[in-house]
């Protein structure tokens, strides 16, 4: 059975949303990581560059592995394979403090993710069963800094930053939050006391910290234009895979 898509500029560039050379990029990063497997065992049908399109159209799009299959002329089975394997390939590269940490702004904050896993999430404010993701941007260039491990929907910003050690990434950088963030060694805005309104200068600090802060609210909307991130159906570490994925491509969409 012959597929339609192929790993070529016209395909990429129409389902994908990256130019062909960002994806020569994430190719490139998915064979260092060995994306062509050890060498030996029953070879794939697809090449490695059509099973990274094929990855990365399944977390644009959020196709059913029976819809994207006749796509690129194999089987279901075969589709679920090459995304279980390449998926975690796909990840965001660890980034720690830079040497100018002290004159850098991060931004923090949590989005709720819709799953089908009961095991990792749960029923949220949003009316569906969710999991919590903590997402940290550099406000300069809007590049993903890192994405945590995935909480249970309920749990609160405060305690999803504590669990997920990112603390340990930021050494040296001011990290700004929001109101839910207090006593966690964030930049979080004044809080208006009962029977104490707030100053003019705290009103303008926290005019100054909304606009700041709104750049990660953007970030993680771009994040979403991957519509596994607004209904998942993998199970157990593939939300993770997926965000991390979502974070990488849209790095590389932004960055080159």
């Amino acid at each position: 059975m012959a597929g339609v898509l192929r790993a070529e500029r016209v395909w990429v560039e129409a389902s994908r949303g990256l130019r062909i050379d960002q994806f020569g990029r994430l190719l490139r990063a998915v064979r260092a990581r060995g994306g062509d497997g050890c060498g030996w065992g029953r070879p794939w049908r697809l090449p490695l560059a059509e099973r990274v399109l094929l990855v990365a159209v399944y977390y644009r799009t959020n196709l059913t592995m029976r819809q994207l299959a006749p796509l690129f002329g194999v089987s279901p089975a075969t589709v679920c394979r090459v995304i279980q394997r390449l998926g975690p390939l796909l990840a965001l590269e660890p980034v720690r403090a830079p040497q100018d940490a002290i004159e850098r702004l991060w931004i923090v904050d949590g989005t709720l993710i819709p799953v089908r896993d009961g095991t990792v999430g749960t029923s949220s404010r949003n009316y569906r069963f969710s999991a919590n993701v903590q997402v940290i941007v550099d406000a300069d260039t809007r590049l993903v800094v890192a994405a945590a491990r995935l909480v249970p929907g309920t749990t609160a910003d405060a305690k999803a930053w504590r669990d997920s050690r990112l603390a340990e990434q930021c050494q040296g950088v001011t990290v700004l939050g929001d109101g839910a963030c207090i006593n966690i060694g964030l930049i979080v805005p004044h809080r208006k006391r009962p029977g104490r309104p707030l100053l003019k200068g705290e009103k303008e600090d926290n005019a100054a910290h909304r606009k700041v802060r709104a750049r990660v609210e953007h970030v993680i909307g771009r994040m979403k234009n991957y519509k596994i991130l607004r209904d998942c159906r993998q199970r157990g570490d593939g939300l993770h895979h997926a965000v991390q994925a979502g974070a990488c491509m849209h790095n590389l969409a932004l960055a080159a």
